[in-house]
């Protein structure tokens, strides 16, 4: 059973915004990071953006810089990312992802908690 769910997805145009959203589900993830991470068929997830467990640090893979926003609100256990400026190679499932240590991490394989995604879809 999945411990995080995400909401939001949905088929928009180019230049377009959505917000995801990631909730917590049967228990709370409140002192881990969080990620976002998004997979196109017969490709690896690639890590979008994270941010800790505090609300405080924050990093976004560098296609997304400046078009795609992280954000927490520690008191509702929810984490967004707000995505503007949809292009069509945003185009993928989101997912999602827990971190322990709680410092935010780049690579997938730190994450033990999945979602199980929602898909965005960006038309030309």
């Amino acid at each position: 059973q999945a411990q995080l769910v995400e909401s939001g997805g949905g088929l928009v145009q180019t230049g377009d915004s959505l917000m995801l959203s990631c909730a917590d589900s049967g228990r709370t993830f409140s002192d881990y990071s969080r990620g976002w991470f998004r997979q196109t068929p017969g490709k690896e997830p690639e890590f979008v953006a994270y941010i800790d467990w505090r609300g405080r640090s924050k990093r976004y893979e560098d296609s997304v810089k400046g078009r795609f926003f992280i954000s927490r609100d520690l008191a509702k256990n929810l984490v967004s990312l707000q995505m503007t400026s949809l292009k069509p190679e945003d185009t993928a499932t989101y997912y999602c992802a827990a971190e322990s240590s709680g410092l935010g991490s780049t690579h997938r394989q730190d994450y033990a908690h999945w979602g199980q995604g929602t898909q965005v879809t960006v038309s030309p």
